[in-house]
């Protein structure tokens, strides 16, 4: 039989693992916080000339981080967007980014969207990769 002194700090290490458990931030959590203080934080942020990020956000239903960026000067044009090689310029950053590793793993999505500065409202380029595409 265990004495009042051994129950004590059996007791105390299994609170405390309980404790440690329940305050433990599931991956979608994570996210969305980590999203939403980028994005108050840093935004917006020019990333390159010409080129403006608004906003990240995370969607938790569909795993899905969003990136929103505003295009001005030369880059405001869709006709540009659609004849270059934007979405395999992102995706091969996608797949070298290692501060994503770990979304990467759990299988999130990541859609990148690039407004117009001129043409308020109009989308130029839009693109969403899952991990068959990444991985």
């Amino acid at each position: 039989m265990m004495n009042r002194k051994s129950i004590l700090p059996t007791a105390l290490v299994l609170l405390l693992l309980a404790l440690t458990a329940s305050c433990r931030e599931s991956l979608e959590k994570r996210g969305a916080r980590e999203a939403a203080e980028y994005t108050r934080k840093h935004c917006p942020t020019p990333v390159e000339p010409r080129i403006m990020m608004d906003s990240m956000t995370f969607d938790r239903v569909h795993h899905t981080f969003s990136y929103c960026y505003t295009l001005s000067g030369e880059l405001d044009d869709s006709a540009l967007i659609a004849n270059g090689n934007a979405k395999e310029l992102l995706l091969q950053q996608l797949r070298n980014s290692t501060h994503l590793k770990l979304y990467k793993e759990a299988g999130y999505n990541f859609r990148y969207v690039y407004h117009s500065s001129k043409k308020h409202g109009t989308t130029l380029f839009e693109t969403t990769f899952r991990p068959e595409d990444y991985q």
